[in-house]
């Protein structure tokens, strides 16, 4: 995840407070179980991103063989190889 903890609840706190003070929502429920709800969408939207990424790194290490024969730089394919999975699967990161 990219994020840290603390900066996911600095998050969370800040949007709860915005939604709220601003009136762009009626929350009738308490406050805390607004921020749970934000930091937990925000946390399985990072999730999503990970475990893409984890993805990537199995395809690349699936072909390593072909890559090392081939001089292909690596860091350059996981984001050639991240960026078509992203589209065909029409993810938002």
């Amino acid at each position: 995840m990219r994020l840290k903890k603390e900066m996911i609840e600095l998050l969370t706190d800040k949007l709860a407070s915005s939604l709220l003070d601003e009136e762009f929502i009626i929350f009738t429920e308490e406050p805390s179980d607004l921020k749970e709800i934000i930091s937990d969408a925000i946390i399985e939207d990072l999730m999503v991103e990970d475990k893409l990424d984890d993805e990537v790194k199995k395809i690349i290490d699936s072909h390593m063989n072909e890559m090392d024969s081939g001089n292909v730089d690596h860091r350059r394919m996981f984001q050639m190889i991240k960026k078509k999975l992203v589209r065909e699967r029409e993810l938002v990161l």
